[in-house]
Order: C-alpha cells, then sequence, then structure tokens
C-alpha cells in the first residue's frame, strides 16, 4: 500500500503543448507539443474515479491547458462531481469562452511570471509580447473576481524576482509565491532527474497524471511512474507496489528533511513563501527573509 490512502489533491497534465519554450520548462513542453493519448473519456473517468476517492481538489495544468480543446467539459463535469477546480496557465491567450466556463464553476487560476520587465519576462518564455498578454489577463481576471495566484520562478542570476512580485501585488494578486528552478526537463540543462531535487512532499496525499496516462507522485518527478490510469483503475494505481515502492524511495532520500516550503507555483495546498533568489539555491523561506530582505508572505504547510 501506499504510504497514505487518501488522495486529497492530483495535477491532471491534460497537454505537452505550449505557446511558450521556458529554458526552464520541466516538463519539455512547447509548440510542438500535443495532447497526449488520453481520450477525453478517459479524463471524464479519472475525475469520476477521483470524486469517488474523495479526492477534494484537481489542477489542470499542462503545457498550457488553456490550450486544450476540451478543457471546459473536464471543468464542468470536475465542477459536477464536486471537485474544486485550479487551473495553472500562462495566461498569455484565454478565449472568451472559458473566461465564461471560469467564472460560472468557480475556478481558480495560477500563473508564472518571471519580471516585471516586458524584455525580461519574455527572454524566459521565449514568446515576444507573453509578458503584456499575461499582465492583461491577470488584471482580467482580477476584475472578473476569479481567484488568482502567482508564482515568480527564479530563472538567473540578476533576474528581478523581487520587482517582479511587487508588480504583482500592486496589480491585486492576493497570494505570491516563488520558487527556484528545478533540474528537471530544460531546466536540468541535460542532467538525469534525482529524486534530491524533489521537495520531498510528492506522494503525500498528491498525485499527478500525464497525457499518456501515467501517474506520478508529482508533476516534477515524471520520472517515478507509479502506474498507468489507461490500463489500471486509479484506485489501484494509487494503493499499488508501484507507487508505495516510490513512495518508499523518495522518504529514503529525504526522511523528515523535506523543504519547508513546497513550490506554491505547483501546488496550491501549501501556502506560498516570498520568491527565492538564485543565490539562495533553495526554497526556505526564513533564508529568503535574510538575504532577500523580503516578508513571508502566508505558511507552507
Amino acid at each position: 500500500m501506499a504510504a497514505s490512502t487518501l488522495l486529497k489533491f492530483a495535477w491532471l497534465e491534460v497537454t505537452g503543448l505550449c505557446q511558450e519554450f521556458c529554458d526552464h520548462c520541466y516538463a519539455d513542453s512547447g509548440p510542438k507539443g500535443t495532447h497526449g493519448t488520453m481520450t477525453v473519456a478517459d479524463w471524464l473517468s479519472v475525475l469520476d474515479q477521483l470524486a469517488d476517492m474523495g479526492t477534494v481538489n484537481v489542477q489542470f495544468i499542462g503545457g498550457e491547458p488553456t490550450l486544450y480543446p476540451n478543457l471546459p467539459e473536464l471543468i464542468s463535469h470536475a465542477h459536477g462531481r464536486g471537485l474544486g477546480i485550479e487551473v495553472f496557465s500562462n495566461l498569455a491567450h484565454i478565449r472568451d469562452e472559458l473566461w465564461d466556463t471560469f467564472k460560472r464553476h468557480g475556478v481558480k487560476l495560477a500563473t508564472s511570471y518571471y519580471s516585471d520587465s516586458p524584455e525580461e519576462h519574455d527572454g524566459v518564455t521565449r514568446l515576444r509580447g507573453s509578458h503584456k498578454k499575461t499582465r492583461a489577463n491577470i488584471q482580467t481576471a482580477l476584475d472578473l473576481g476569479i481567484p488568482l495566484r502567482g508564482g515568480v520562478v527564479a530563472v538567473h542570476n540578476g533576474q528581478r524576482v523581487q520587482e517582479a512580485a511587487r508588480d504583482l501585488t500592486f496589480l491585486g494578486v492576493p497570494e505570491v509565491g516563488g520558487d527556484r528552478t528545478r533540474a528537471f526537463g530544460r531546466g536540468s540543462n541535460g542532467a538525469a532527474p534525482t529524486i534530491e531535487d524533489l521537495c520531498g512532499h510528492c506522494a503525500h496525499e498528491k498525485c499527478a497524471i500525464g497525457p499518456t496516462g501515467d501517474m506520478w507522485p508529482c508533476v516534477l518527478g515524471r520520472f517515478l511512474t507509479m502506474g498507468n490510469v489507461k490500463t489500471s483503475p486509479v484506485a489501484d494505481v494509487w494503493n499499488g507496489a508501484l507507487a508505495a515502492k516510490v513512495t518508499a524511495d523518495i522518504g529514503a532520500v529525504h526522511g523528515d528533511g523535506v523543504q519547508s516550503c513546497t513550490p506554491p507555483q505547483f501546488l496550491p495546498m501549501c501556502g506560498p513563501c516570498a520568491p527565492c533568489v538564485p543565490s539562495v539555491g533553495h526554497c526556505d523561506p526564513k533564508e529568503v527573509d535574510v538575504l532577500a530582505g523580503a516578508p513571508t508572505i502566508g505558511a507552507s504547510a
């Protein structure tokens, strides 16, 4: 059995397609990404199974989930099954239909923001004009009364992470968190992924399900496959031998020494800390306080 039979939260990575091509993307997503092999029926079934298991919240993620054409249908179904819903989007382009869907079904939004400087933000995303579009859509979400939180990821030295956080606060974003680049996907610079670079909370009452149906302990831990929900029920995968081994392997590395600040841009279950600066090298709110001179916002779970 897995360490915890409770599955309170699930990331649902519905696509690997994204307009942006960030150097640090843990999912290695981009304009050439695909929606994978999970069908709409597969995703609807996953939502039903999660609801039946007592899961509380799901987050639709990618890639860029708003590029998945059937996202409104999945959101509507999840809402109908009583699941809390968050969509993690770059907010580069939101169709009118999606704004209506977000409002109608009480969807929360989360986004990444890299700098108050358009040139620096666009340099990270490799999409010209992305800063202007994302910032405008942050304002639109707030104007519509849609709950929104922002995450600032420290990608390179000298990046204006504190200024980015202050800009989000100026816009009225009530919850601003941060994290360093994690050594996964393109962010690894070719290095093999390791359990050491995970936060250590992975698989504890949470999992991720990818576009091919693979279950992972979190969106960053996609190199640790727990099974596949296309071939087995979600509950069987979650409570199976592979999941138990993955959980044990993570515990063997981290033990009780899990990081005190789980990456808030990925995990809405945990409160955010102030944005990390590259010189810190890890995400610890106390260290951020001292080295960055920024107040800690909220508290980690």
